[in-house]
């Protein structure tokens, strides 16, 4: 077990130096790739939240996402506020949105709460692709800059790509360590109780709705910020953020990485975007040829990628005490 702990912190470490030396080495496109990773990667972790660890499979995630999206262009283009106070209301706007529809949501089970966010998620994306006076309709947010990063003794301009990669690379960082957080806390146990017997967890006099409740808004939150961070990375807020295939996304994210590893969507997330930006390279129909790869590793990696690596690795290491 030690052993195992050793490498898993190795590994983490290794990961974690890289993100902060590549961009010295790499070019503009390669730091915009890994930026756009990153904030997937956060709103992967932020749906495996519920996903993963609660049990809810939910397909209007991106609902969140868009609306902390959507929140940071408005405060940025209408009210010129630098970074940190336009990140903090999109982020509270997300998470209000979150607390609303999960309040109905999480009064069904299963399929039924499924069917549920996406219908709230459709009814997000019409009320945005409508709203053409607030939201600017099909064609969006646009033509605002990334506000400044004011630290009070200092301003600093988050224009450049690797200026507003390391902010990203911060805040995702800081997003993540906060759901690994939750997740090992007591109230991430009884979620994972949740998620494996709903019914013994209500037999001890544990209210599920209010704890799927508190996860769902949570979930909602860490989505505000990824979606917040990506409408400055693409310079718009557009419709697109709310659709129902942004939500697939995250769902496609947790299963290729492994929902039952905590970093597992967030490898998932660099497996997609890989994958994806490589193909197009060669083809337009870039979906038939990711979809031709993304089936096997499914088949073959049944725990995900990283959990199925994990489980391996495991299962080597036992048979090495053994044999020692």
């Amino acid at each position: 077990m030690e052993k195992g702990k050793s490498l898993k912190l190795a590994a983490l470490l290794a990961g974690a130096l890289f993100l902060f030396i590549f961009p010295h080495f790499a070019g503009v496109f390669a730091v915009l790739l890994l930026t756009e990773i990153l904030i997937f990667a956060l709103f992967a972790l932020s749906f495996n939240l519920l996903f993963g660890y609660t049990g809810l499979l939910s397909f209007g995630h991106a609902a969140f996402f868009g609306l902390g999206g959507y929140a940071m262009a408005f405060m940025v283009q209408h009210f010129h506020l630098s970074m940190l106070p336009a990140l903090a209301i999109s982020t509270i706007v997300a998470a209000l949105g979150a607390a609303i529809i999960g309040f109905f949501s999480i009064r069904r089970d299963e399929i039924y709460f499924a069917m549920l966010t996406l219908g709230f998620g459709m009814m997000i994306f019409t009320l945005v692709h409508q709203w053409r006076s607030l939201t600017g309709g099909s064609d969006g947010i646009t033509g605002f800059e990334v506000p400044v990063l004011d630290l009070l003794v200092k301003k600093l301009s988050l224009f450049s790509p690797w200026a507003y990669y390391y902010f990203s690379l911060v805040v995702c960082l800081l997003g993540a360590i906060l759901l690994w957080r939750l997740t090992l806390s007591p109230f991430g146990l009884i979620l994972r109780s949740m998620r494996e017997n709903p019914e013994r967890v209500s037999f001890v006099g544990i209210d599920i709705k209010l704890y799927r409740w508190i996860a769902f808004t949570a979930a909602g939150l860490m989505a505000g910020v990824a979606g917040a961070l990506f409408a400055l990375y693409d310079r718009m807020a557009s419709p697109s953020m709310v659709h129902w295939t942004m939500s697939a996304k995250p769902v496609l994210m947790a299963i290729l990485g492994g929902p039952r590893v905590f970093l597992g969507p967030a490898l998932g997330a660099l497996i997609f975007y890989l994958l994806e930006h490589f193909i197009t390279q060669y083809t337009q129909s870039w979906m038939i040829f990711l979809g031709a790869i993304l089936v096997p590793i499914v088949i073959f990696f049944p725990q995900g990628v990283l959990g199925t690596l994990i489980a391996w690795a495991q299962r080597l290491i036992r048979r090495e005490g053994h044999g020692e």
